[in-house]
């Protein structure tokens, strides 16, 4: 009988397993699609772009401004030719062929109008950092944090609509009344919230940084870097950057009595999210940290000649006040990282020696750098060629210019005799006293759009100490690294239009609105289940 049992058994077990296999399996959660390799906003036809503007300044006010770009298209005639009785005039028309065809061109307008504008802390506003856009869900609206520090030591967290405006809130009798009362134009939009504060520092925020969605990144002047959790808001890690020695006095410095100057001034995460290169108040060299241990890498000291060619004298203070990571202007793009000082700016590679020097004979001082994608097929016409063009590297300063080099090996000017840092070569410049722009430029962001054929071109915001915002259009024909030499100074950019806010701008950030999918909802918590199993991916 038992093996009788034994082949019941089993045809009952076969019989199991094919009914099994007629009911639906839930299938496992798909992965998480790879990003695209363009970021850039994509434009459709003649549609308005939306642009939100974050503006943090001096006066404790954060300004946040909605920027409307439109496209219209101007089509003019040809004049029409003078009648004439004379045989000869006649016969000569007669013979050559005139072109009767009415000319096209596209103009762009800017409006501006205040989404918000109030006191965000207790003394001036020093940085802001805005992260990517939630995922796309159906019927789901996407949102975006905004960060913002100050001098007061607290980190404020919101929580911004990746959307425009909705109509009905343009359309609402009292934001009618309210936008008749006040100055300016008024858009306000009603799913923006403030989530917190974060006091994870004891000493005045100088840089805050969204790697991803799911980790921020802030600096401060006690000499910590904190890594934050935005699930929960909680201080994952600390990086403890040491404090200088006492070695005399520089001459400017703001440290209490008996103090020392000292805190972070900066720093950089590598687009792997592995490694990160800071620079401190007070130090000579700058200093990498292993991001998958939080534990210091290696500590890189900056070389005498280097200090010298970068106008950092025997009594200047020889630290680098800024410093981001990108790619040179070759095909495919190299990576590389900049470091900024008070009066120029010297290009790294990926083995820790210097390229180049940036500014070279330009004498003024620098305020902001910033690495620009350029995309792929803009510096040539094969535009079957999907590989990368690099990027350029832009410069703000002080004279009211926004300068573009080209920090390729193969296009750099060599180092004249004595020297040992070459010099990139430079593009063009947006600004300046050509373009009637003469207070410096504190801040400035760049946001890639692309048409429907692929074509990248920008939108560029500056802001300066004298309040005024202008929003800029760049073309990618402008920024072309053709070959030969550049000494004359191009003139790059529209300009769109001026915004004057009336205080004091230390930073600025902003994003291209994404348009309303048809149908969606507004969630009632921000992050959705597929965030937090990233989150539970990036924590191990």
């Amino acid at each position: 009988m038992a093996p009788k049992r034994k082949r019941e058994a089993a045809a009952n077990g076969d019989a199991a397993e094919k009914s099994n296999a007629t009911k639906k399996v839930k299938a496992p959660p798909a992965k998480a699609a790879a990003p695209p390799k363009s970021t850039a906003f994509k434009l459709n036809g003649d549609a308005p772009v939306s642009i939100q503007l974050i503006a943090g300044s001096y006066d404790r006010v954060l300004h946040g401004i909605t920027v409307t770009i439109k496209t219209t298209e101007v089509t003019s005639e040809p004049p029409a030719e003078a009648e004439t009785t004379d045989k000869k005039k006649k016969s000569k028309k007669s013979k050559t062929t005139t072109t009767t065809t009415p000319t096209t061109t596209i103009t762009q307008s800017a409006s501006f109008a205040d989404t918000f504008l109030f006191n965000a802390h207790n003394s001036a506003i020093r940085c802001l950092a805005i992260s990517p856009p939630s995922a796309p869900a159906p019927k789901q609206t996407q949102k975006v944090l905004l960060a913002t520090g100050s001098t007061d030591e607290r980190i404020n967290i919101y929580n911004l609509s990746a959307h425009p405006p909705s109509s009905r809130s343009a359309s609402d009798p009292d934001a009618q009344l309210l936008s008749t009362l006040a100055p300016r134009p008024i858009l306000e939009n009603a799913k923006n919230r403030e989530l917190g504060t974060l006091l994870h520092h004891t000493g005045n925020i100088t840089r805050l940084c969204f790697p991803n969605r799911s980790k921020l990144l802030s600096s401060a002047e006690d000499s910590t870097i904190g890594v934050t959790r935005t699930r929960d808001w909680a201080l994952l890690h600390n990086f403890k950057c040491p404090i200088p020695k006492v070695s005399g006095r520089p001459s400017g410095d703001t440290a209490g009595v008996g103090g020392t100057p000292q805190g972070v001034n900066d720093f950089a995460v590598h687009p792997s999210n592995k490694i990160m290169i800071s620079v401190s108040k007070g130090e000579r060299c700058m200093r990498l940290w292993n991001l998958e241990t939080g534990k210091k890498s290696r500590v890189l000291n900056f070389e005498r000649p280097m200090l010298n060619e970068a106008g950092e004298g025997k009594h200047s203070t020889g630290e680098a006040r800024r410093i981001v990571w990108g790619t040179s202007s070759t095909k495919g793009g190299e990576d590389e990282f900049a470091l900024a000082f008070d009066r120029d700016v010297v290009v790294f590679g990926m083995d820790c020696r210097p390229r180049c020097r940036i500014m070279g004979t330009i004498k003024t001082k620098v305020h902001e750098i910033k690495y620009i994608p350029l995309g792929s097929g803009s510096n040539n016409n094969n535009s079957d060629d999907d590989e990368d063009d690099g990027a350029l590297l832009a410069v703000s300063t002080e004279d009211g210019r926004v300068l573009f080099f080209d920090t390729a090996e193969d296009s750099n000017v060599p180092a004249p005799e004595g020297k040992t840092l070459a010099t990139a070569r430079l593009v063009g410049q947006l600004g300046g006293k050509e373009a009637g722009v003469t207070g410096r430029v504190k801040d400035f962001v760049v946001l890639p759009v692309e048409d429907e054929e692929g074509k990248r071109s920008w939108f560029v915001a500056t802001a300066g100490s004298d309040g005024l915002i202008r929003v800029w259009s760049l073309d990618s024909d402008e920024l072309k690294t053709a070959d030969g030499g550049d000494e004359q100074k191009r003139q790059v950019g529209k300009l769109l239009g001026t915004y004057g806010t009336q205080n004091r701008i230390t930073c600025l950030e902003g994003f291209v609105m994404i348009p309303k999918p048809d149908g969606a909802e507004e969630s009632e918590y921000e992050f959705d289940d597929s965030e937090e199993e990233d989150d539970d991916s990036d924590d191990e």
